[in-house]
C-alpha cells in the first residue's frame, strides 16, 4: 500500500487518483517544495522488463527538458524499493477521452482551439527531437480552465521499443496508431499527426473512425481503410475543417502535413470566410507511383461498427465498349504488377514475425503457487520445469505467515523451461512500533497515526494539571510491537487543571477559610477588616472575586473580615420637670429628692435633694449609651411622684452608629 509512503524522502503520496493498463497515479505532496504533484508509479509486471526500464528512464529524463504550457512537466524520476516512478506536475480536471465523453460532440470553435494547443505542444516537441508515439486522448488532461497538456512522453516512448505486450495498452492505442506503425514500421513525427487526425475526428464526431473485435483487425483498416467523412456523424463540420482531418490521417505520411506548424496554420485559418467553398481534400493521384498497399473500400461500409449513417454507394456506370475501341485501348498491367508485390510483401512481413516464435525453444506458464506453503510452492515449480533461485520475506494484510505472496516472475507469465524463479513469503501483517506519546498534543498524535488505521483510537479526557490536548497516558505502551488494524489504541488526555467554582465564603471564620483553600488549592489571603453591625467579628465580611467565579488551583481570592458593630459614643440626654407644690399647710416647706441612672450615675444614692415652698422647674441631664437606657425617680416629703425611664435616642443611632 502506496498511501502515506514517501518516496526520495520528499514525495508524500496521499491518494490513488487514477490508473490503466501501465501505471497508476497517485496525487502526492512535495514537502520540500510545498507543492501537490501527481506520481505515476510503473506496475510491477513492467518493472520487470529491464530494457523498458531502461528506456523508460532515459527517455523520462529526456522529456523533462519539455517546457511548454500544454505539455505536463515531468519533475523528477526515480526508483525505491522496486518502484519505478515519474513524479509530474499534478493537473486537476480530467483526461481529454472523459471531456468527450461527457460533452460530445465538442462544438467546431471549440475542436479547433483545443487542436491548436496540442499542435502547438507537438511542435515544440518535435523542434526538441522528441516524437510522442502514442497520442491518444487517455494521454491528453483538460484543466478547469479547459487548457488542455499531454502526458506520459516517457511511457510511450519507452514502450515502443520493448516487447512488452499489454492487452488493454494495445486496444487503447490502436485506434490512434499509424499505418506504419500498425506495419510494424519506425514512428516518425508524420505518426504524431496522424494520430492527432485520429483526436480531432473524436473531438468533432464524438466516434472513432476505426472500430473492430480485436486490435488486429482496427490496425488492418489503418492500413487498408480510407478515413470515413465527419459528415456522416455531424453534417454541419465546414468542410475545411474536414480537411485537415482528411489532409493528417492519409496513409501515405508523404501526402500528411509536413510539420505541425503547417498543421497548426491550417487550423487558425479553417473557419476564416475565405475558405467556405473550399473542395474536399483529395490524395494527388499518380497512376506511375509505386503504392505500398491497396486502399479497399468495401472494409469502410461493411465492417466500421461504429458508423451509425451509411449512405450506400452508387454503382458507378460503365460505358459500353465496342470491339474496334476495346482493341484501341493500351492494357495496363503495372498496377495489378504492384498489387501483387505488395501482397507478398505484407506476407512476408507476417512471416518475419510467426515463424520464430513457431520455431523458437519451448515456454511455459509459471503456475500460480499463491497462498501455498513454501515447499508445496517450490515442489510445484520445479514439477513444472523451473528452478526456485531465492526466497524473500515480505509483510502481507492478505497471506498468512509462512505462505506464498507471489513469484517473479508473477504467475500467469509465459517464461522459457529452467528459467529462475523467486518466491515471496509472507511474514505476517506489518507490526508497528509504538513511540512514546506521553507529553505530546492528541491531535497531532493521532493524526499522524491515521494513516497506519488502527483498529480504534480511543481518547478518554481528565483534568490533570498537564496543558490541556496533550497526552498522560497511553495503552498499548511506548515500545510495544502491534499491527494496527487488530489493536485499540488508548490514550488518556489531559483537560488541564480542573476548574473550581468559588463558593459564597461570607461569615466563614478564619479556620474554616483555611480548611476550604487546604481542599480547593486556591490562594485565600485576608486583605483587611471593616466594621460590620451585621457580620460578627472575626468572620469574612466579602470576597473578591464572587461566589460562582471558575478559578484554577493556585489562583488569589481576598476577603474582608468583620470587626464588629462600630463602637457609637454616649449621647446626653435632657429632661425638664416640674415639681409641684403640695404641702399640708400652705408655707410649709417640702423635701425633695431626685434619683438618676445614667452611665454616671446609680439609683443607690440621691442625686439632689433640696425643699420648696413653690412649684419648682428642674432640667435633669442623662449620659446614655447605644443599646442601654436612663432613668429618675422624684421624691417628694417622702411619696415618689416621678419614676421615668428615659430611651437611647434611636435617631441618634441612626446618625452615629456604624455598618
Amino acid at each position: 500500500m502506496l498511501i502515506g509512503k514517501r518516496l526520495n524522502g520528499r514525495y508524500k503520496i496521499i491518494k490513488m487518483v487514477g490508473g490503466g493498463g501501465m501505471a497508476n497515479v497517485y496525487l502526492a505532496k512535495d514537502v520540500i517544495l510545498e507543492r501537490e504533484v501527481a506520481i505515476k508509479v510503473l506496475r510491477l509486471d513492467f518493472a520487470n522488463e529491464e530494457e523498458f526500464l531502461r528506456r523508460f528512464q532515459r527517455e523520462a529524463q529526456s522529456a523533462t527538458s519539455l517546457v511548454h504550457p500544454n505539455i505536463v512537466n515531468i519533475f523528477d524520476v526515480g526508483e525505491e524499493e522496486g518502484i519505478n516512478y515519474i513524479v509530474m506536475e499534478y493537473v486537476e480536471g480530467m483526461t481529454l477521452k472523459q471531456y468527450i465523453q461527457q460533452f460530445s460532440p465538442i462544438p467546431v470553435e471549440k475542436a479547433i482551439d483545443i487542436m491548436k494547443q496540442l499542435s502547438a505542444a507537438m511542435a515544440f516537441a518535435h523542434h526538441n527531437s522528441i516524437i510522442h508515439r502514442d497520442i491518444k486522448p487517455q494521454n491528453i488532461l483538460v484543466d478547469a480552465n479547459g487548457n488542455v497538456k499531454i502526458t506520459d512522453f516517457g511511457i510511450a516512448m519507452a514502450l515502443s521499443a520493448t516487447s512488452i505486450t499489454q492487452t488493454n495498452a494495445v486496444l487503447g492505442s490502436v485506434h490512434y496508431i499509424s499505418p506504419e506503425q500498425a506495419r510494424g514500421g519506425m514512428a516518425t513525427k508524420k505518426s504524431d499527426i496522424y494520430a492527432l487526425g485520429i483526436v480531432m475526428f473524436e473531438l468533432l464526431t464524438g466516434q472513432l473512425p476505426f472500430s473492430g473485435e480485436s486490435a488486429v483487425s482496427i490496425a488492418l483498416k489503418h492500413l487498408q481503410t480510407e478515413t470515413p467523412s465527419m459528415k456522416r456523424w455531424n453534417p454541419s463540420i465546414p468542410q475545411s475543417v474536414e480537411n485537415i482531418v482528411l489532409k493528417a490521417t492519409t496513409k501515405d505520411p508523404f501526402h500528411r502535413y509536413h510539420s505541425l506548424e503547417d498543421m497548426e496554420q491550417d487550423l487558425s485559418t479553417a473557419l476564416d470566410p475565405e475558405r467556405a467553398n473550399e473542395p474536399k481534400f483529395t490524395v494527388p493521384l499518380d497512376e506511375d507511383e509505386t503504392k505500398a498497399l491497396p486502399v479497399i473500400k468495401q472494409i469502410e461500409q461493411t465492417e466500421n461498427t461504429q458508423t451509425t449513417v451509411i449512405r450506400p454507394t452508387p454503382e458507378p456506370k460503365q460505358e459500353v465498349v465496342t470491339g474496334e475501341s476495346a482493341d484501341k485501348k493500351p492494357t495496363r498491367k503495372w498496377p495489378i504488377i504492384l498489387l501483387i508485390m505488395s501482397f507478398l510483401i505484407v506476407l512476408g512481413g507476417l512471416a518475419a514475425v510467426l515463424v520464430p516464435s513457431m520455431l523458437g525453444p519451448q515456454e511455459i506458464e509459471i503456475p500460480d503457487v499463491k497462498g501455498k506453503k513454501l515447499d508445496e510452492a517450490v515442489s510445484e515449480l520445479v514439477t513444472s520445469g523451473f528452478v526456485v533461485k531465492e526466497t524473500h520475506e515480505r509483510f502481507s494484510d492478505e497471506i498468512p505467515e509462512g505462505k506464498v505472496i507471489k513469484t517473479k516472475p508473477s504467475a500467469g507469465r509465459i517464461a522459457q523451461e529452467g528459467s529462475n524463479v523467486n518466491i515471496y513469503i509472507s511474514s505476517g501483517k506489518e507490526t508497528f512500533t509504538l513511540d512514546d506519546y506521553e507529553g505530546k498534543l492528541y491531535e497531532e498524535v493521532a493524526k499522524s497515526l491515521d494513516k497506519y488505521e488502527f483498529k480504534e483510537i480511543r481518547k478518554e479526557s481528565v483534568y490533570d494539571e498537564s496543558e490541556a490536548g496533550t497526552i498522560i497516558d497511553q495503552n498499548p505502551e511506548a515500545s510495544d510491537e502491534v499491527i494496527p488494524e487488530e489493536t485499540v489504541l488508548s490514550f488518556t488526555v489531559s483537560l488541564g487543571p480542573e476548574k473550581i467554582s468559588l463558593i459564597d465564603l461570607t461569615e466563614y471564620n478564619e479556620k474554616s477559610l483555611k480548611d476550604y483553600a487546604e481542599s480547593t488549592g486556591l490562594n485565600i489571603v485576608i486583605a483587611g477588616e471593616d466594621h460590620s453591625d451585621k457580620v460578627g467579628q472575626g468572620l469574612v465580611l466579602s470576597q473578591t472575586p464572587e461566589q460562582g467565579t471558575k478559578l484554577e488551583k493556585g489562583d488569589k481570592v481576598e476577603v474582608m473580615l468583620s470587626k464588629g458593630a462600630r463602637e457609637i459614643p454616649p449621647v446626653t440626654v435632657t429632661k425638664e420637670i416640674t415639681i409641684p407644690y403640695e404641702p399640708d399647710e400652705f408655707g410649709t416647706p417640702q423635701e425633695v429628692q431626685i434619683y438618676i441612672e445614667d452611665m454616671n450615675h446609680s439609683m443607690t444614692e440621691p442625686y439632689e435633694v433640696f425643699s420648696i415652698q413653690e412649684e419648682t422647674k428642674k432640667t435633669l441631664e442623662f449620659i446614655v449609651s447605644k443599646g442601654s437606657k436612663a432613668g429618675y425617680k422624684v421624691i417628694r416629703d417622702q411619696r415618689v411622684i416621678f419614676d421615668e425611664t428615659i430611651p437611647y435616642p434611636e435617631n441618634e443611632g441612626e446618625n452615629q452608629g456604624g455598618m
